[in-house]
């Protein structure tokens, strides 16, 4: 146990490195767990499971800004125009003020959780010397293991060179030297090369104890995005082709209730982060704030259902490339129209007459009115108002939030095939299930540009898969859309300046 001062010391660090209610200490032990001495009581491994169920919390508990600004700068979404998040629309645009205060949020709460995580890791290892069943101990060793892989994976796509966290102590950060995007990338392979051997080999909606929670798929798949980045093809094939071979998991039929209620822990799905309102009217609720992702102006099928602010819009480009390959499922479900973007899309002389389907009222019966912000919205952050739970109506609520799913293991593995891999079922194979998923013929001897264009389709507004495509194939003109211009040098954000202030070995901003 640190002493006191110790203890003091590191929180006031924490509170200006990760925010003042970002660090976690066993001070907060309940007293069951202590032993006289006021130190915890790590023979006592009943409570061993207890950091691993900390970091699932923490990982769970994702700030709203975090998404948007990992996923906001690809070709497939707009942020929403007008409004107090001006420097968040110029992100979009690839012109990034390092003050910007959302910036600095998600540094801190991807940092904050990764050392979340890091501590559960210390935890359990010292309760594992007491265990009966070491086994059970790796396990949890290895899931923690897997919750901070994820969450550094998505900070270095952001940010490209940073401080691997070595111990939970976030003092030693400041003298840490920072490790560039492929050092990353490769440690976090390696460590899942770790984690999945100790993991259960079952879908995550098969556990019992932890329904949902990491298994050794959900480490094999962030494997393969880890390798992805790496350009290491044979690394991503093997991964892909365990997750593929293990018949664990299948595409969702209802592509469209996929990332609504009924989708919940679906058959497809390999990590989400998980919300409930435990099927009451009022009380307890955990619940992510789509509301980012809603409507201004809407009529919602069940009266008195609540909107959102219109922060999150998909491009009209990505819209029109939908059309033009007669895409109605996957296109219905990701793009929610308003009359005035339904205009807007006529002005163009090739779009004058569009699918009897494309309407402002979604398949659910919810009617988005014209609102200033966007002229469109994301079918995927968007709940029915006939699925909220009776006497909930914040926008979203109850719903789930998507991280991996099968869909993209799947089309990972054809496009590592393409790039020099082998091993599994065919690009062929890969790609015509998620076409014949989406209502479309099958394809033989699929080519690169056609499976990136299956993920263009299948992945939008994603946690901003398309970008990270783009970028890792050096296709920058297709970036530089709707008078946008992308450079390599706008590939990673610049790091909040509060964290240069405070982090000296990160070299500063460019």
């Amino acid at each position: 146990m640190k002493s006191m001062k110790n203890f003091i010391m590191i929180s006031v660090f924490c509170a200006a490195l990760f925010g003042a209610t970002s660090c976690h200490d066993l001070l907060d032990e309940d007293p069951e767990n202590n032993n006289y001495t006021g130190q915890t009581d790590y023979t006592n491994t009943s409570n061993m499971i207890r950091p691993l169920i900390g970091a699932y919390a923490e990982f769970q508990d994702r700030g709203w800004e975090d998404f948007p600004v990992i996923a906001v700068r690809g070709d497939d979404v707009n942020a929403g125009g007008l409004g107090d998040q001006q420097d968040f629309a110029e992100e979009d645009k690839f012109n990034y003020n390092k003050d910007y205060w959302m910036f600095n949020s998600v540094w801190q709460n991807l940092y904050r959780d990764i050392l979340y995580a890091t501590q559960a890791i210390e935890e359990v290892t010292k309760y594992r010397e007491f265990a009966d069943n070491q086994a059970v101990a790796d396990q949890y060793i290895a899931e923690a293991k897997v919750i901070r892989a994820y969450l550094l994976f998505n900070l270095s796509r952001v940010w490209g060179t940073v401080l691997i966290p070595e111990t939970s102590d976030p003092t030693v950060l400041p003298g840490a030297e920072p490790s560039t995007k492929e050092e990353v990338m490769q440690y976090i392979s390696d460590q899942m090369d770790e984690a999945a051997p100790a993991l259960p080999a079952i879908h995550p909606n098969q556990r019992t104890d932890i329904r949902g929670g990491v298994t050794r798929f959900t480490a094999l798949a962030v494997q393969a995005l880890a390798n992805l980045e790496l350009k290491d093809y044979q690394g991503v094939a093997d991964a892909t082709s365990q997750i593929i071979s293990s018949n664990a998991f299948t595409l969702e039929p209802d592509y469209y209730n996929l990332f609504k209620v009924p989708g919940k822990l679906s058959n497809e799905n390999i990590l989400e982060l998980q919300y409930s309102d435990f099927g009451t009217a009022s009380g307890n609720l955990e619940a992510y704030l789509f509301a980012f992702f809603g409507p201004e102006s809407w009529e919602p099928k069940v009266s008195g259902a609540g909107g959102g602010w219109g922060f999150y819009e998909p491009s009209l480009k990505y819209i029109k490339f939908m059309l033009d390959r007669g895409e109605t499922t996957r296109l219905e479900t990701s793009v929610i129209f308003t009359n005035r973007g339904i205009d807007e899309i006529k002005k163009d002389p090739n779009y004058a007459v569009l699918p009897a389907w494309v309407s402002n009222t979604t398949p659910s019966g919810d009617v988005f009115n014209n609102y200033n912000r966007a002229m469109f919205a994301s079918g995927k952050h968007y709940l029915p108002s006939d699925q909220l739970t009776p006497g909930r109506t914040d926008y979203g609520t109850n719903k789930n939030f998507i991280c991996i799913r099968y869909a993209e293991i799947l089309l990972m593995h054809a496009e590592a095939l393409l790039q020099g891999g082998s091993g599994g079922i065919s690009a062929d194979a890969a790609v015509n299930a998620v076409r014949t998923r989406a209502g479309l013929s099958t394809l033989s001897g699929v080519t690169l540009d056609q499976v990136m264009d299956e993920k263009y389709a299948e992945l939008a507004m994603e946690w901003g898969t398309r970008y990270y495509d783009m970028v890792r194939l050096g296709r920058y003109d297709e970036l530089s859309y709707d008078g946008r211009t992308f450079t390599e040098n706008k590939i990673f954000l610049p790091y909040p300046q509060a964290q240069v202030d405070l982090l000296p070995s990160l070299g500063g901003n460019p």
